[in-house]
């Protein structure tokens, strides 16, 4: 653990049931003011976030197992960032990179060329979100192969855009109601080794047979894939899977995307989970991690590829905002000094045996994943491999109210997520997953 000096008390401190009075009186004026389709996964209100917890506004002090969905790995006020910001800030906050350039979008593209996989000649651009990323990752991809098929997986998320919700899978509430999409998308089967039982390679054969049918490779763009499927359940795929995918697209003409939007930047127990199985994509595509929690993304990928894209085919006015910058290289620092990654596989280390542990007392967990900090453990009926979303939605309910932000995710509804930021003390880890287990107990009647 790197030796750090929290600004808050790294406590969970309860002073009202939650909600409080001020965040129900928050939640009142927000049901006149904001659209009812933004969710919230926790009833509480936040004033100030340090280390691993959320301090609401009623004064109730939070563990956060959440990081703002993997987003605030630093910390959610890092010193060095908060410092990078204030600096830049006071300078300025926006010329627009297309207008009048400057140097932290550079040396941004400079370190993300360094930090992601492969020692090819790469090239940078950047934006304000995943789903922007993934959206110019598919322009790159098309414009230089000349070709328009795409194919996304099963379990897939990569955005709620018009052609990111076309490359998701889930339909609720991603997708319901909001079509048509956009065309040129085919679904093919993912590698989910808890309910398809596969070897990798032999998943991978079955994905590949079923592009090669039903597109052809001379008509397809890309494969765009996460290493660890996110909002789909934190599905790993067995080892092979990926590889043979990559190596399909390589011998093929096809440009292989690796969407590292929620594994990026040392979540998973490396810089990124293509490293695992040693995978050099043509295109990454990053966001989450990345900025300490300021809007900032990217792709990075192939020289070639990016450079095909003529003048003025890529950018936005928001894109690489020099705060978002400033705040990108203080993160990238920290994440690097502070070795993030092997903290990342400590805090794996911690968990995985507790979570073992409650799977054997309550009957109710088919499977625990994942790696790093971004770990999952999948509910069931007890005896089945059904997923159970009903409990999984008793345990969210009643953990949250217990003063641990706490998610779920899955296609079916069934998946708790683990994302602590990397900063989390030990102590604070544990009593957080402890609670998890106390609710879980008693939800399963154990």
């Amino acid at each position: 653990m790197p030796d750090i000096t929290y600004r808050l008390p790294q406590e969970r401190n309860l002073v009202t049931s939650l909600p409080g009075p001020r965040s129900s009186e928050l939640a009142t004026r927000r049901k006149r003011a904001v659209a009812a389709g933004v969710g919230s996964s926790a009833p509480v209100y936040a004033v100030d976030a340090d280390g691993g917890v959320i301090v609401d506004v009623d004064g109730n002090s939070l563990i956060d197992l959440g990081s703002g969905i993997a987003v605030t790995s630093v910390g959610a006020s890092n010193p060095q960032v908060a410092a990078a910001v204030a600096e830049q800030a006071a300078h300025l906050t926006h010329t627009c990179f297309m207008v009048t350039p400057y140097e932290g979008y550079i040396e941004v593209a400079e370190r993300l060329n360094r930090l992601t996989p492969g020692d090819h000649e790469k090239r940078t651009v950047l934006f304000n979100s995943g789903a922007e990323a993934v959206e110019n990752a598919v322009k790159i991809a098309r414009l230089a192969t000349g070709r328009q098929a795409v194919v996304a997986f099963d379990h897939a998320y990569h955005g709620r855009t018009n052609l990111t919700m076309a490359l998701t899978a889930k339909s609720m509430p991603y997708k319901s109601n909001f079509g048509p999409f956009a065309p040129e998308i085919y679904r093919m089967p993912a590698s989910y080794p808890y309910r398809d039982g596969l070897d990798g390679k032999v998943a991978a054969a079955e994905a590949i047979d079923r592009i090669e049918k039903q597109i052809g490779a001379g008509s397809l763009a890309a494969v765009i894939i996460e290493p660890i499927q996110g909002e789909g359940g934190f599905i790993v795929p067995a080892r092979g899977f990926l590889p043979a995918l990559a190596d399909w697209c390589q011998a093929n003409g096809v440009v292989f995307i690796a969407d590292e939007i929620q594994t990026g930047f040392a979540r998973t127990g490396s810089w990124f989970a293509s490293n695992d199985e040693g995978i050099v994509p043509d295109l990454v595509t990053m966001a989450k991690g990345i900025a300490g929690g300021m809007p900032l993304a990217a792709v990075t990928g192939r020289a070639d590829l990016l450079d095909a894209v003529h003048p003025g085919g890529l950018g936005g006015t928001y894109g690489g905002n020099p705060v978002a910058c400033a705040a990108a290289i203080a993160a990238l620092d920290y994440l690097e000094s502070a070795d993030l990654a092997s903290r990342a596989r400590h805090i794996e280390e911690i968990a995985k045996p507790m979570l073992r542990s409650l799977a054997d007392e309550t009957g109710v967990i088919g499977d625990i994943r994942g790696r790093g900090a971004m770990l999952a453990i999948e509910i069931v009926k007890p005896g089945t491999n059904e997923p159970d979303a009903v409990l999984t939605k008793e345990v969210a309910t009643a953990v949250n109210a217990a003063g641990v932000v706490m998610l779920t995710c899955g296609t079916y509804g069934n998946i708790i997520r683990l994302l602590p930021p990397l900063v989390i003390s030990d102590e604070l880890l544990i009593e957080g997953l402890d609670v998890i287990g106390s609710v879980l107990k008693a939800k399963a009647g154990k």
